[in-house]
């Protein structure tokens, strides 16, 4: 079941870009974890991925820098600019649900057989 909205994703042409507006403007604070200048390199999307604190809750915005030109996330980022990418729930068992959302005609993303035990799963919109 999905229990909370998680991460907002959102893409950006740079950490820098992202980071003027965000932590700048908006005054979300990059998350500790979250180390400069790479973050979290995503090898599937070929995206390198930051955490981004959403004022005292539990929500998190998720910057995604997409590196290589062949990659999903690369064409999305030319095709609509910066901006929303996709929303990421909580759940309390993601085969589960991913399961279920499989059964309710939504069309997973595969990643290849690495993910096939994931902690996530992505759907198309």
């Amino acid at each position: 079941m999905i229990v909370r909205l998680d991460h907002i994703g959102v893409v950006a042409q740079s950490i820098d870009e992202a980071l003027e507006v965000l932590d700048g403007r908006l005054g979300f604070s990059l998350s500790a974890g979250t180390s400069l200048p790479d973050g979290a390199y995503f090898p599937p999307e070929g995206t390198h991925n930051y955490m981004i604190h959403v004022g005292d809750g539990e929500t998190m915005i998720e910057v995604l820098i997409p590196v290589l030109p062949e990659k999903g996330t690369f064409k999305y980022l030319q095709r609509f600019g910066a901006g929303l990418h996709h929303w990421g729930y909580a759940c309390d068992d993601v085969l589960e649900e991913a399961k279920r959302l499989r059964e309710s005609g939504l069309r997973q993303i595969d990643l290849g057989p690495d993910h096939d035990g994931a902690t996530a799963a992505f759907f198309h919109p």
